[in-house]
């Protein structure tokens, strides 16, 4: 994507926010609003239309809400998924995890810094994904298993390699590696592929070709997905890289 324009749909129904976040993309050289929009369904609408690179959308919007375009654009089912990227203002929003399990590729913090709104569009352009730093470890840990409570019903319309029959988790097709395993709880800990590769003392392409693998295995559509999984079977409950 470095020699191309990011295209970016914008849908928020605060308009200082939409202006806040279209001047700071638009500040980029290589980032273009091409839409904005106030309202759930007119997000999905205008997407659909333009084919955005990255779908930048608020949670919580009128006529429908960002969880329901999520899964229009980006759930199951969907022919061509696009990449849908979740702002918020609440790090613990519960909607977040039905979020990710309807497809959306990261989430960030509306009053996070702008360099990181801008890090994490690109990210989604190319196919990764960015969970604000701040709170990555907070947020998934709460899908982790709990003695002290009790496990969460699915939430309707919920999919995707965080969540298999009966709402547990998925059982992957094969049984991942010890390395995959090591990989998988650094991503979880949101960890760059760099970084990863750091702690393992392994090259970058090696990383990306165990991700790879644990994505085929756990038929996740991107590295939140995988992330979730990793935390609702307790596989960053301890042990491994830290």
């Amino acid at each position: 994507m470095s020699s191309m324009t990011i295209r970016v749909l914008i849908a928020d129904d605060q308009p200082m926010l939409r202006a806040a976040f279209r001047m700071i993309l638009g500040s980029q050289p290589d980032i273009e609003v091409v839409a904005e929009t106030a309202d759930g369904a007119a997000a999905v609408e205008e997407a659909r239309r333009l084919r955005p690179d990255v779908c930048l959308v608020d949670i919580r919007m009128p006529k429908l809400d960002g969880l329901e375009v999520t899964r229009q654009l980006a759930g199951p089912g969907v022919p061509d998924p696009m990449n849908v990227l979740i702002a918020t203002t609440f790090d613990l929003d519960e909607y977040v995890y039905t979020a990710l399990r309807n497809g959306a590729c990261g989430f960030l913090l509306k009053d996070g810094a702008p360099g990181l709104l801008t890090e994490a569009v690109r990210a989604a352009a190319t196919g990764n994904s960015l969970i604000s730093p701040s709170i990555t470890v907070r947020l998934l840990s709460h899908m982790a298993p709990s003695r002290e409570r009790p496990a969460e019903p699915p939430a309707r319309g919920a999919a995707g390699a965080s969540a298999g029959a009966g709402g547990g988790p998925v059982r992957p097709a094969e049984p991942l590696t010890q390395r995959e395993r090591d990989v998988v709880r650094l991503v979880a800990r949101g960890r760059t592929n760099e970084e990863a590769a750091a702690e393992l003392y392994v090259t970058l392409s090696t990383v990306k070709t165990h991700l790879a693998n644990v994505q085929r295995k756990l038929a996740a559509r991107n590295r939140v997905e995988i992330a979730a999984w990793a935390w609702e079977t307790g596989l960053c409950g301890g042990g491994g890289p830290a």
